[in-house]
């Protein structure tokens, strides 16, 4: 018989995942498998679980929590070698992995998608050690992210990052970096950067409207400096998917980025804290095997489309 385990985070999302457990259970256990669970009892948790599940062979680990369990959950099995299939339950504040992948809210009805859905192979980030399944950043503007506490998260939802970054708008300053990626290398003084596998970033679901989860490539975001009204301004475009018409963004799609900078810059992996920035970003392609909705969502068939364009 099949194994499977889930990885949930007890208290994320109001609780979400941990009231739905036994629907979960009985309908992994209906579908064949022998299921268990495993509930998060900190930081690093979800990542050491994901491990032990990997090295006993499971077949399946479902991510049932936000984007800092399948952050950690990823982190886990990324490195192995026999790597168990993945699936994820949203039940965090911004979903934003679940939300590019167009995974439902309702838990029954992401359930399905676990049973039922398809079975793609997905890109993974890599810096050094670290992983990063949606997106990796830095730059003062990132630093909002981690900087809003867990309880506030909790109480006030997506509305906290727009609070905390309210807050932190007065302290924006730009830095020197160097970025270099396909042989060529940019010189510029930026705000932040943003390194995309998905289109689903922060709450905004057109960061990146070129994005594909299985390209192996990496859509690149680049702020360039600017003062604090254009800021605010570049806000509101991004809302409507219309900032990478603005002359202060630049916009480029690459396997691999190196980006160092002349500042110690704290580094943002899928929104949560990853230490100092490092300078190689490196698209794994096809890394690990995940169940997605089984619907014909353009952001998770870019080699399909490539196929009938071959064909054709």
């Amino acid at each position: 018989m099949k194994k499977a385990r889930i990885i949930y985070n007890p208290t994320s999302g109001r609780e979400h995942v941990k009231k739905h457990l036994p629907y979960i259970l009985e309908t992994l256990e209906k579908a064949g498998y022998e299921t268990s669970a495993h509930a998060t009892t900190g930081e690093g948790c979800a990542g050491r679980a994901a491990v032990h599940a990997a090295e006993q062979a499971f077949d399946l680990v479902v991510a049932a929590g936000g984007d800092g369990t399948i952050h950690e959950v990823v982190n886990g099995i990324a490195s192995m070698d026999n790597r168990p299939l993945l699936g994820l339950l949203p039940g965090g504040t911004t979903n934003d992995f679940a939300r590019a992948l167009h995974l439902p809210r309702n838990i029954e009805e992401a359930c399905d998608t676990l049973v039922s859905g398809k079975r793609r192979a997905i890109d993974v980030g890599q810096i050094g050690e670290r992983y990063f399944v949606n997106i990796a950043g830095a730059g003062t503007l990132t630093e909002l992210t981690y900087e809003v506490p867990s309880k506030l998260k909790t109480m006030m939802g997506q509305m906290a990052y727009y609070v905390k970054g309210f807050e932190k708008l007065p302290r924006i300053k730009p830095t020197k970096v160097t970025i270099e990626y396909d042989g060529n290398t940019v010189e510029e003084e930026i705000m932040l950067f943003l390194v995309c596998n998905t289109n689903s970033v922060g709450g905004f679901e057109k960061l990146a409207p070129s994005a594909y989860l299985d390209d192996g490539k990496f859509d690149v975001i680049i702020v360039k400096k600017t003062n604090l009204a254009d800021v605010v301004r570049l806000t509101g475009a991004a809302m409507r998917g219309e900032h990478l018409k603005d002359d202060r963004v630049m916009y480029i799609q690459a396997s691999e980025i190196c980006i160092e900078a002349e500042d110690d810059l704290q580094l943002n992996l899928d929104g949560e804290h990853g230490g100092t920035l490092q300078n190689s970003f490196i698209n794994l392609h096809h890394h690990i095997d995940m169940m997605v909705p089984d619907q014909q969502h353009r952001i998770l068939l870019a080699d399909q489309e490539e196929e009938k364009r071959i064909e054709e």
